[in-house]
């Protein structure tokens, strides 16, 4: 696979050598397309995944009396594991210009809605914008860094993929009604037909190791919410972040917030597909991505 990172061609390396040691049976092939899935999902949420061993790490052991504040402490270590994720070439220049986009998606939506009392930070720390960290920008990054992976580590083709344009519409009246819907008519179950007809024949094509697997793009927009929901759970219990409901104890987070999440889901599409052009089934990869073509600004 080209502009592929060691560790993605060292997964399909290790699945060609396993083959071709113990060739045969279709039962041995479909495990190891499985565990190739596995490895590479893991891979996808590398960066998410280490944020958030450090948010439950921070939780359990940071000290409560020292001169860095926990928040500030969040920060830096998100900057390390970003730095370190680009010095070891473990991601591409490419992907990291479509992930400062998420940082700034999510930061505007932050200042807001902590503004508003939506959910809250500790008030503790420097590094912040008014009462947000600047640590809650990298986990909208982290749902970026997986978005933008996926499509390059399972060669991502759409059937009936409707014009970005329209999904441009509907993605920035999303974005809007994240923050109008607290002064004027809550429009997400508006939004949520619009999504539906939009993207509801769309067919979603991807590549594991030697086989090509299909799904409905919106069963995909909902298991990464459904993930995202549970990340979010472990965050709030983890107190990195906590919802109004949560002050005086935590509770899971209302099942309500999927469909929040299925929302934003819409918006890291549309960010990601107007840097790499969704492509069909066939169609050759461009510009080291296979089955995207790069998108002239």
């Amino acid at each position: 696979m080209r502009n592929s990172t060691s560790v993605e061609e060292s997964i399909d390396a290790l699945a060609h050598r396993y083959l071709d040691r113990t060739p045969g049976g279709r039962v041995r092939a479909g495990l190891t397309e499985f565990v190739v899935f596995g490895l590479k999902q893991a891979w996808a949420c590398v960066f998410g995944a280490a944020l958030l061993a450090v948010i439950i790490a921070a939780r359990l052991w940071y000290p409560d009396n020292v001169a860095l504040a926990r928040n500030d402490f969040l920060t830096l270590a998100a900057v390390v594991i970003q730095v370190l994720m680009i010095s070891f070439r473990l991601e591409t220049l490419r992907e990291l210009r479509v992930i400062l986009l998420f940082h700034v998606v999510g930061t505007v939506m932050e200042l807001f809605k902590t503004d508003v009392g939506s959910w809250a930070y500790e008030a503790e720390g420097v590094l912040r914008i008014g009462a947000v960290p600047l640590f809650s920008g990298f986990m909208y990054a982290a749902v970026g860094s997986y978005m933008v992976r996926v499509f390059r580590l399972f060669d991502l083709r759409f059937d009936r993929y409707p014009r970005r344009w329209i999904t441009a519409l509907v993605a920035g009246a999303i974005y809007v009604n994240f923050f109008s819907h607290h002064y004027i008519f809550d429009a997400r179950w508006v939004l949520l037909a619009a999504v539906v007809l939009v993207y509801g024949r769309c067919v979603m094509h991807f590549r594991v190791f030697r086989r090509r697997f299909r799904m409905p793009i919106l069963v995909s927009f909902l298991l990464v919410a459904l993930f995202i929901w549970f990340a979010e759970n472990i965050g709030t219990w983890s107190r990195a972040w906590l919802y109004p409901n949560q002050l005086n104890g935590w509770q899971a987070v209302s099942i309500d917030k999927l469909l929040a999440w299925f929302l934003l889901m819409i918006i890291s599409v549309v960010l990601v597909a107007w840097v790499y052009r969704p492509e069909p089934l066939g169609a050759p990869g461009a510009a080291g991505v296979p089955g995207l073509r790069r998108v002239a600004p």
